[in-house]
């Protein structure tokens, strides 16, 4: 922990001979980060999650030239950051770059964003809308234009509490000339989108190597079965960045088996509603049955909320419910660096897929026979009150090998 310049100053007490040094318990102090963003004179949105960001309080934000307000949910907190802006009606934001990454999600409206080099005369533009997810490429200059006379909403998920935590000067982080062109420099189809799917190197889940998609919400996923059936995701590998995220879809009816990871990860709400439930490993596997239900937190979303699926430190398991026709489609934020380097270990060190396996095999997700019954019993309640009925297979609770002719599930259920 780096002593910031002006901070107060103590005596040290050598301790007894059977006594401890320091204070023993403290308060945990701000972060850079988290004076950067004060100093911006917007909100802070520090919770487990929101219904929809939609209903924050904004405020101007004189630095990007538009209202808007900081999310920093449960267990983010140093990990990366979160934050919501309305760009004014035919209006822009300011230009701006940052030694930081950047993502942004179109909640509304339509518009263009301009990208450039200072050592460039030319600047590439390219277009969006709702449900647009596009990256920003490492310090170059960006400018988003509002194409309509409506104010639109974009939601940035940044590595700044990284960078601005360990330079600790913001200034620089701000103002820094050095031009990555090995990440940007100036190819006409930087922001082409690219559609094929590939397997990332690491896990050999799907992937697309592309800068921009037109739009997250209706565009194809691919099967993927770890976390439910017929549950389809790909990860969006963007502007060189280290920053890791999927989109994902739990299919009408159907729900994901609980599992847990370290913290981080946030879900949001792009199509359908639904809830989370979220709760710390402490409390077992079934904490409705040991007379610890009220422990666990819940948290509703509709496009576009959001919850902090592992919050204060992690290993809470979580577990997701989608409560509409259309099933329940997310966008899973992770910050930097993706599983495959979170765990740790040395490099060429064995590692496994845990969070896709059961814990009855080793892993951290739950199977479905094994979960609180109370869980079943208040999805198919949910449903009701929508007039819908569940998918989920009987045979689930009772076992993970399917009868013949049922439904063949991805390897672990």
């Amino acid at each position: 922990m780096g002593v910031e310049p002006g901070a107060e100053l103590y005596d040290f007490n050598e301790p007894s001979p059977t006594g401890k040094a320091g204070f023993g318990k403290w308060m945990n102090p701000k972060s850079p980060y988290d004076r950067f963003m004060e100093d911006q004179g917007v909100p802070i949105h520090r919770d487990i999650g929101v219904h929809k960001v939609q209903d924050l309080p904004m405020a101007p934000w004189k630095r990007l030239g538009g209202r808007g307000t900081g999310i920093q949910l449960l267990g983010t907190e140093h990990l990366w950051g979160m934050y919501v802006v309305e760009v004014p009606g035919a209006g822009a934001l300011n230009a701006e770059r940052h030694l930081y990454e950047e993502t942004y999600y179109v909640v509304e409206g339509r518009g263009t964003t301009e990208v450039w080099h200072e050592s460039e005369s030319r600047k590439q533009t390219f277009e969006w809308g709702p449900g647009s997810l596009f990256g920003i490429p490492l310090n170059a200059w960006h400018r988003v234009v509002n194409a309509t006379s409506s104010p639109a909403m974009l939601l940035a998920a940044t590595t700044a509490p990284n960078i601005l935590n360990l330079v600790r000067d913001a200034e620089f982080v701000m103002n820094c000339p050095y031009e990555f062109s090995r990440r940007f420099s100036g190819e006409d189809d930087y922001f082409k989108p690219v559609e094929e799917i590939h397997a990332d190197p690491v896990r050999g889940l799907a992937m697309r190597l592309t800068n921009v998609i037109p739009d997250i919400v209706t565009c194809e996923l691919p099967r993927d079965n770890r976390r439910s059936f017929s549950y389809r995701r790909v990860e969006p590998h963007m502007a060189g960045a280290n920053f890791y995220m999927k989109i994902a879809e739990y299919e009408t009816g159907q729900y994901s088996k609980a599992h847990k990871h370290s913290s981080g990860a946030i879900l949001v709400c792009i199509k359908g509603k639904g809830f989370s439930y979220t709760w710390p490993d402490t409390l077992g596997m079934r904490p409705w049955q040991e007379g610890r239900g009220e422990d666990v937190k819940q948290q509703t979303y509709e496009p576009v909320g959001m919850i902090s699926a592992a919050p204060m430190r992690g290993d809470w398991f979580h577990q997701h419910f989608g409560t509409d026709p259309e099933g329940l489609r997310l966008l899973i934020f992770d910050g930097p660096y993706g599983p495959g380097f979170r765990r740790g270990g040395a490099p060429g060190a064995q590692a496994r897929d845990v969070g896709a396996v059961d814990t009855r095999d080793g892993g951290n997700a739950i199977a479905y026979m094994d979960e609180d019954p109370q869980i079943r019993k208040t999805y198919e309640e949910e449903l009701a009150a929508n007039g819908m009925e569940s998918h989920m297979p009987d045979w689930a609770y009772e076992t993970r090998t399917p009868p013949d002719g049922a439904l063949e599930p991805a390897a672990g259920f």
